[in-house]
């Protein structure tokens, strides 16, 4: 019998969520998608492992029992990945990480140049994702390792079976037309009658951004709605609005945009989350201490050691 890992981790989240819906939202699949793969899983192992009552599912006495299972065999994969790492005189190992762009041109180049160097034989290969995206898909075992954030005012929900470390601390600034302000400062409150370029109520960063604007006092007018910053960057120039930017976004500023400190800045933490277990595998160690440094040389570092 040949189990795939990803669909027992898939009947895992099931027994914990209760749901497909739940466990598609969790994993970002489609139910549909779950289904199939919960499907694919039941023909792998020849038994029915889930019993549908409607639109209600419910795990039958096998399922219950390959899914006490499936925790010793996903940990046990793990540990054996780690074993083998530790046995290494150098460490080899190939990890994907999910990213998404400012963090993507932002830290990586210099973090994985910098590992590279010091240990060739890790190869990474990076995903980029909408930043609400990469947990799931390292608790699913899409990915090794993601970058994950939380913002001072709204932090992000976070998966029990995950581990996660801070690497890097920004600020958010305003980036408005150039000429817009003279101060070297600015209250948020004072782009209240501004249009502003801003992502969408449903992405993390533009809840975020909201949840600031309302503590000001005021609901930003969002003219235009997109979810890149180098996007709304651009349009910043273009004179079509202001909008607020994250420090790693600073680094490539278009011409006719000016970056404007907030007099009371609103926060975030970048962190890189990867799946607990009771030993951490080396190279994501390595990995992780490459970006802690690569940030910390852009005066971005986090404080606190790593678990």
């Amino acid at each position: 019998m040949e189990v795939s890992l990803r669909r027992l981790r898939m009947l895992r989240e099931l027994r914990r969520r209760g749901t497909v819906t739940a466990v598609a939202d969790a994993l970002h699949y489609s139910a549909s998608g779950v289904s199939q793969q919960l499907a694919q899983l039941e023909r792998e192992v020849g038994a029915t492992l889930v019993e549908r009552h409607g639109r209600r599912v419910q795990l039958t006495e096998l399922g219950l029992l390959l899914t006490d299972h499936a925790d010793d065999i996903l940990d046990a994969v793990e540990r054996a990945t780690t074993a083998l790492e530790s046995a290494q005189g150098g460490v080899t190992a190939r990890l994907t990480v999910g990213v998404w762009a400012s963090v993507a041109a932002g830290l990586l180049p210099s973090a994985l140049a910098a590992l590279a160097a010091a240990h060739p034989g890790i190869e990474v290969r990076s995903v980029e994702l909408v930043p609400e995206d990469t947990a799931g898909a390292v608790s699913d075992g899409s990915l090794d390792l993601s970058f994950v954030i939380d913002y001072s005012d709204y932090p992000m929900a976070r998966d029990p079976g995950l581990t996660v470390v801070p690497v890097a601390v920004e600020r958010l600034q305003a980036a408005v037309p150039a000429g817009t302000f003279t101060a070297p400062t600015v209250a948020l409150a004072a782009l209240a009658d501004q249009p502003w370029i801003l992502a969408g109520r449903r992405s993390h960063f533009g809840s975020a951004v909201r949840i600031a604007c309302h503590r000001s006092g005021f609901e930003p007018a969002a003219r235009h709605e997109v979810e890149e910053q180098a996007t709304a960057l651009a349009m910043v120039a273009g004179g079509l609005g202001v909008t607020l930017v994250s420090d790693l976004a600073t680094f490539q500023v278009p011409d006719g945009v000016d970056i404007v400190p907030l007099t009371e800045p609103v926060m975030r933490t970048v962190s890189i989350a990867y799946r607990t277990t009771t030993t951490r595998r080396p190279s994501l160690e390595l990995v992780i201490d490459a970006v802690r440094t690569a940030a910390s040389e852009k005066g971005l570092g986090a404080s606190g050691s790593l678990p």
